[in-house]
This record gives structure tokens, sequence and C-alpha cells, in this order.
């Protein structure tokens, strides 16, 4: 069998990772290459396939070191008895790849993960080198993103986060028994150690020496780490129920949710439980609400008794319309915390609301100027010389609200 090239290399190689979820919102320091000795730079905000507050399109090149791997979990199109290509990339390809792609203005960081081969030390090891070499050798001043290796030693785990701006370390799958049952060579226990190793070593790296009175730079992004969904029979109650104490015990930055679609390779008997895509949108959306909305878990989930978020509706619109009598909202008068529950009405909405209410009563053309939608909005508020009537209770509101079908793009 021929050896593949460089970009036959790099087009199975990224097309692997694009399971992994990327570093959308990931934090990190702000770095300048115009006033330091080297090259790239970084926003406080991260790097990601995503929009960056003043509209700027920011990228990353998102790869596998290799999608080789040892270990045969039935969720994952690399898994070691899966019938795809495979390829490898050397530390070296790594390193100038990222750096003829930043000189092309191709992208601005890199993200990288992998299959684990022979084993997680060695897999780790080429990992770390690969981003020593661009932070110390070639003075790479951009985003990096390192997936690391749960079974990896704790010293390599070390010096990931001393180049890293962010460490992930996927949990893989909602629930133990779906760790041990879908993927039985990883072990729960062990994530959960090394998780809690790094968030150990990030809040001891962030006190000031007694020395220097400095921080030291270590993952200053922090941590986060990924599920897969879809792939067993959990609930988006128990999906939701994990995040938060993942949240809470580990002092991540983002869980990301990774949609189980059925892989086209007849080894797998994994069946599709709901629609994946709109799932993991959902999931999204109500990770969201609680983290930055003041919702509970058990709020968002309570309308349904399956434990199941509506895929037609948005949770935080599905809350509003299973506790009508909370509203109208007088949008003059409510707290910050309740006008965060109006649909429609988001965190940078309510604040310029609180701001325009100190100088006059707001009139429903006040909030229609600043809301996205305003068709929303206006049924769950009472603003001056605006009042919904009888429309709060109407019992097409639901079907009134739900976003019409559209005819998907050929382009």
């Amino acid at each position: 069998m021929s050896v593949p090239t460089l970009q036959q290399k790099l087009a199975i190689l990224a097309d692997a990772a694009k399971y992994d979820a990327s570093c959308a919102s990931s934090g990190t320091t702000k770095r300048d290459s115009l006033k330091t000795k080297g090259i790239g730079s970084t926003e406080g905000s991260g790097i990601c396939h995503s929009y960056a507050p003043d509209g700027r399109c920011i990228s990353l090149l998102k790869i596998l070191l290799t999608n080789f791997c040892i270990y045969d979990c039935v969720y994952c199109i690399n898994r070691s008895s899966s019938n795809v290509r495979r390829a490898r990339f050397s530390v070296d390809e790594v390193v100038n790849l990222t750096l003829d792609f930043y000189k092309r203005n191709y992208i601005e960081g890199l993200f990288l993960s992998s299959g684990v081969i022979r084993s997680p030390d060695e897999t780790m090891m080429e990992m770390v080198e690969i981003a020593r070499r661009l932070r110390i050798d070639h003075g790479f001043q951009g985003y990096i993103h390192l997936k690391t290796i749960p079974e990896a030693s704790d010293e390599l785990i070390e010096q990931a986060g001393l180049y890293a701006d962010r460490l992930s370390i996927n949990v893989e799958l909602p629930t133990d028994d779906g760790v041990k049952r879908l993927a039985p060579q990883k072990k729960p226990e062990t994530i959960r150690v090394s998780m809690a190793n790094l968030r150990s070593k990030i809040e001891e790296k962030s006190e000031p020496t007694q020395r220097t009175r400095k921080r030291q730079r270590f993952a200053p992004g922090g941590q986060s780490t990924q599920m897969i969904v879809g792939a067993d029979a959990t609930t988006d109650a128990e999906i939701l129920h994990t995040s938060t104490r993942l949240y809470a015990g580990y002092k991540l930055k983002r869980v990301y949710y990774s949609a189980f679609s059925p892989i086209p390779d007849s080894s797998s008997a994994l069946p599709l439980v709901r629609p994946p895509l709109m799932r993991e949108h959902r999931l999204y959306q109500a990770d969201w609400l609680m983290r930055f909305y003041g919702f509970e878990r058990n709020e968002i989930t309570a309308g349904r008794p399956d434990g199941m978020l509506d895929l037609e509706i948005d949770p935080k619109l599905a809350w509003a319309l299973a506790n009508r009598a909370v509203f109208p909202l007088d949008i003059n008068r409510a707290p910050r915390e309740m006008l965060l529950r109006i649909p429609g009405i988001g965190v940078k909405v309510v604040n310029r609301i609180l701001d325009m209410r100190r100088f006059k009563r707001l009139r429903i053309e006040d909030v229609a100027r600043i809301c996205v939608s305003i068709a929303k909005v206006r049924p769950f508020i009472v603003a001056e010389g605006w009042t919904p009537r009888g429309l709060l209770d109407s019992e097409s509101l639901s079907d009134r609200l739900k976003p019409k079908p559209k005819q998907l793009s050929l382009f």
C-alpha cells in the first residue's frame, strides 16, 4: 500500500477531527506578536470556528495527530475495528502545517486531538512536543487547544499545560454505565481522577508565587470536556444533570455535546435514538440557560415526562409556555433575573433595557428596536401603552411561535 502524501494525510485527519467539538468561546490570555519576538497572536476570547465580537470569523487548524487507535469504542468512527482510511502525522508535519497555514492567514491557532497509538504516554508525548516546538522553538503566540488523554502520566499533562491555552479531557458518555458498556477499555474513574488533577494544577498555578508574586502560565483557558449524546438511551435530563456536576466538580469552562449519528459501518449496531443535530443544539441552549440565565436543570426538563427537551421549540420558550402564570412581566419594573426569563430576550438586551429604563418608560417600539424577534417577546411582556390581553392565554400561541419550516438552500 502506498504511503499517503501530506495533502492526503491532511484530508483524512482533518475529516476525522470533525467529531471533536471545537473550542468556541474558549478564553485565554491575550497575546500579540507585535509586542513579542515571535509569530501569531490570540484574542482574549479565544480561537475557534466562530465570530469574534467585532464580527471577524476566527478559525483554527483542527486535526488529529492520527486516527489509528488501540481502543475499540463502539460509537467512534476511528475505533480499532472500523474500516476507515488511516493516516498519521509526524511531529514536524503538524508544526510545519500550523506555521504555514498561519503565515498564509488561513488560521489563528491549532486544535489538536488524536487516536491513541501504542500507548497513551507515547501519544501524549508527541502532542506535547508539537506544542513545545510551536511555543519555544518558533515563538508561536496563537491559540493552542490540546485534547489530552486521561491515561497519560501526570507529568505529561503538566507539560501540556505549560504550552497550551486550553486542555480538555473527554468524559466520553454521560453515565459510567454507558462508558463501561460502549467503551469498555476506558475507565470512568481514571477520567475523573485526571480531570481532578488537572483542576488542582490549574488552581495551583493560578496563585501568585512567593518569590515573583506573579501567576504562572498554565492552561489559561482552563479545561473543558466533551460527551457523546445519543449513543444510548440516556435522557436529556440525565445529560444536563451530569453537566451540572462536571461544571461544579471540575470548574470546567465548557461542556461540549457531540451528537452521535450511526456510523455507516456494518460493525456498528447502535441505533439512532433522536435526530442528533437538533438534540445537540437544544442541549447547548439548555446548558446556556443554566450557566447564564439562572435556570435550574429541573425547571428546564420538567415540561416533558420522558426527560427530553422539546425539539420543536427552544428550552426557554418551552419553559415560558409551561409557566404562563409568571407572565406577562412589566418590562419597566421586572427585576433582572425575571427579564432574563422572557423568551426572545438575551443578556445583552436585558442590560440595554435596564440602562434605558433609568431615563424613560419603555414602549413596545423601544423593545422592538433592540430585540431580534419582537413577535416572540410581545405575548410575555407589558410595556408603556402595550398589554398582551388574551394573547398569552391563546391555545394557538405555541403553534404561532414555533419556527416556520424552511426550504433548505442547495448552495
